[in-house]
């Protein structure tokens, strides 16, 4: 049992937003009880924050490593060591439309990784490539596919982790939707120029997410709901938002969070190689993908991916969209836990869930995550918001 205590901060606690609290930690890296008040030897947080450890369901890539190309155990290791200086302490590693041998050796991978106990992986991402053509963005359409036999056997095999799949309901049936989702598959609406009817039929049928809401997907507009209009009239779906400045104007954003309840959004990054590495650039499927302040973009001007991480969303979510901090934690936290069926052991800081946060600074810069009760070391540059060197 080891004891972390602190004070003159905010704890954000399932129960509530705490001044000074002690987390007792299991040898099995749960948490053994929380409570109220700090020991003599705390940790002064100078105003600071402890959030629950960021979940990312939507990570392509990071520490200069992009999952397509690097489909191994040690690809997702160093993706997830990229990542967790940031606050993330889970993550769904994230293929971009591909070859079926491709995604196989992806979710092949992450099963091995779980065994292998690397830190944070929690399954697999599969976007595409079962999406709609007038809603590509910068996914390759040569590598779209319908949802056959051999892709449904993929995406059905039992695996380790959770198995997470983003396509266009025009592009599949309802039935093919249910048996998806009966086998545990969290099924996303994405890249999809389905209209009202039929985005509300997939809901109906098991679908449980929206991925980057507003992104690549039939617009609101007042004769034709499309997607966007059915996903913010769902009520139960959990939508990812990327709150970065350059895929969603924040007015829509804050619209969007007034129009359902709030604990359905998820934040994401997103994250391209960028993330945590010292060179920017980089190439996507034979595509050089340019970075500059932060946003990632083809030759044609397409957006691709992001250069966010998980604190920067938090902060975001926090200056751009007015959300309270434990709320905008949240959103990072809790709410992907729930969407993944992990609300059981991760998510929120609470006795018999796992010992997963981060610490952060006044200013929601990170300065520390905890993974399982076992720090992770942010280096002085990292706090900063500067790349690893």
């Amino acid at each position: 049992m080891t004891t972390h205590s602190f004070r003159n901060g905010r704890i954000a606690t399932r129960d509530g937003v705490l001044d000074a609290a002690t987390i007792e930690v299991a040898a099995d890296g749960t948490i053994a009880a929380l409570r109220a008040g700090a020991e003599r030897e705390a940790v002064d947080l100078a105003g600071g924050w402890v959030m629950p450890g960021f979940i990312d369901t939507q990570v392509n890539g990071g520490g200069g490593v992009l999952f397509n190309d690097t489909p191994t155990v040690e690809g997702i290791a160093a993706i997830g060591a990229a990542h967790a200086p940031y606050g993330t302490t889970g993550f769904m590693p994230t293929l971009i439309s591909d070859r079926p041998a491709v995604i196989a050796r992806g979710l092949d991978a992450t099963d091995e990784a779980i065994e292998a106990g690397v830190p944070g992986v929690l399954g697999t991402h599969v976007e595409g490539p079962v999406l709609s053509l007038a809603r590509k963005g910068i996914h390759d359409p040569a590598r779209f596919q319908p949802l056959d036999d051999e892709l449904m056997a993929l995406l059905l095999q039992p695996r380790r982790g959770v198995v997470m799949v983003t396509l266009a309901p025009e592009r599949v049936s309802a039935e093919q939707i249910a048996t998806l989702a009966r086998a545990g598959v969290r099924v996303c609406l994405g890249h999809t120029d389905a209209d009202y009817a039929t985005a509300t039929a997939a809901f109906a049928a098991g679908a449980t997410g929206v991925t980057h809401l507003f992104n690549a997907m039939s617009p609101l507009v007042h004769r034709a709901p499309g997607v966007v209009g059915a996903s913010l009239d769902d009520q139960h779906a959990w939508c990812g938002i990327i709150v970065d400045g350059f895929h969603v104007d924040d007015a829509a954003l804050r619209i969007a969070l007034r129009a359902r309840p709030v604990d359905r959004f998820m934040l994401v990054s997103d994250a391209m190689p960028c993330v945590g590495a010292a060179r920017k650039d980089f190439v996507l499927q034979g595509k050089p993908i340019h970075v500059e302040d932060g946003r990632c973009v083809g030759a044609d001007g397409t957006l691709a991916g992001s250069d966010l991480d998980m604190a920067g969303a938090v902060r975001n979510a926090v200056r751009r969209l007015g959300l309270a901090p434990e709320i905008a934690g949240a959103l990072a936290a809790t709410s992907p836990a729930a969407f993944l069926g992990l609300e059981a052991e991760r998510g929120a800081l609470a006795a018999g869930l796992r010992a997963d946060w981060v610490r952060l600074d006044a200013d929601l810069q990170p300065l520390g995550t905890w993974i399982g009760g076992e720090e992770r070391v942010v280096l002085p540059q990292q706090a900063r918001g500067e790349p690893v060197t």
